[in-house]
C-alpha cells in the first residue's frame, strides 16, 4: 500500500475492537487446545492490534503477556485498557516490528498470532519465532484458508490478488509439519467471528467515509476494496474462512 492508502486503511479500522475475524470464544477454544501449559505461562502476542485477544488471554490464566505491534495507536489503546484493568504487572504492550523481535531464546511458553501471521507468511513466521519458544512451547495462530477445492472465480481472483500465499487447510498443515511443529488441533472460526466485531462495524463506518473521501480517488479505492471483500464473504462463506491452528514444538528441538 502507498502511504495514503495506509492512512485510509487505518481510518477505516480506527476504533475496531479487532483487526480481523475472531472472538473471545474462539480465543478460549484455541487456548484450551494448547499442550503443556504451565500454571503461569509466558505468552508473546505477535501483531496484537488493539488487543482484544490479549485481554482475553489475560482472563484465561494468570499469564505474563508481551503484546507487540508496530502501529502506535493500537499499542496506546491496549496500554489504556491494561491500566484500566490494573494489569500492568503482567501485560506489557510494546511498540515493536514483528520482523525485528529481540527476545532471548527460549523465553516463551506460547506464541499467539491472531490475524497477523499473514504479514510475514506462515512458514517464515514459524521458523523465525521457533527459537523464542521454550523446549515444550506452543504456537497458536489464525490464517485465512481455502475450505474447498471448487473455488468460484470471483473470490479466488480477489484473494489470490490480495494474498498470493493463501493456501488450503491441508496446505497449512503441511507448512506446520515442514517447520517441525506437531499439530495440537485446528478449527474453522464461525461466520459470526467475521461479522460481529469486524465486518459489521466496518460496514457501518463506510457511508460516512465515502462522504469524507468523495473527492479522493485513492481513498475511495481502499473503501471499495473493503466493501468488495465484505460482499464476497457474504456470498461465499463456505469456500474460505479463518482457521485457528495450534501446534507444539517437538521436545528436544532447537
Amino acid at each position: 500500500m502507498t502511504e495514503r492508502q495506509m492512512e485510509v486503511f487505518f481510518d477505516i479500522h480506527n476504533g475496531l475492537s479487532r483487526e480481523g475475524p475472531g472472538s473471545s470464544q474462539s480465543t478460549q477454544i484455541a487456548y484450551s487446545c494448547v499442550a503443556n501449559k504451565p500454571e503461569v505461562p509466558r505468552i508473546l502476542d505477535v501483531g496484537c492490534g488493539p488487543g482484544a485477544q490479549t485481554l482475553c488471554l489475560s482472563d484465561l490464566s494468570p499469564a505474563e503477556i508481551y503484546a507487540v505491534d508496530n502501529h502506535a495507536p493500537f499499542i496506546s489503546r491496549l496500554q489504556q485498557a491494561v491500566a484500566e484493568k490494573h494489569l500492568e504487572h503482567r501485560v506489557h504492550p510494546t511498540l515493536t516490528d514483528m520482523t525485528k523481535l529481540s527476545f532471548e531464546r527460549g523465553t516463551f511458553d506460547i506464541i499467539w498470532a491472531e490475524g497477523s501471521i499473514y504479514l510475514i507468511g506462515v512458514e517464515n513466521a514459524l521458523r523465525q519465532w521457533n527459537p523464542f519458544l521454550k523446549e515444550t512451547g506452543s504456537i497458536a495462530f489464525t490464517e485465512i484458508s481455502w475450505l474447498r477445492d471448487d473455488i468460484p472465480a470471483n473470490p479466488k481472483k480477489f484473494w489470490l490478488d490480495s494474498y498470493p500465499e493463501m493456501s488450503t487447510v491441508e496446505g497449512n498443515l503441511k507448512r506446520i509439519a515442514d517447520c517441525r511443529f506437531e499439530l495440537s488441533g485446528y478449527f474453522v472460526l464461525p461466520e459470526s467471528d467475521w461479522w460481529d466485531e469486524y465486518y459489521d462495524p466496518i460496514s457501518k463506518k463506510l457511508p460516512a467515509l465515502y462522504e469524507k473521501y468523495r473527492d479522493d480517488s485513492a481513498a475511495t479505492d481502499v473503501l471499495h476494496t473493503h466493501e468488495k471483500e465484505i460482499e464476497l464473504y457474504r456470498q461465499y462463506p463456505d469456500y474460505y474462512g479463518y482457521v485457528f491452528y495450534i501446534a507444539e514444538k517437538p521436545r528436544g528441538s532447537v
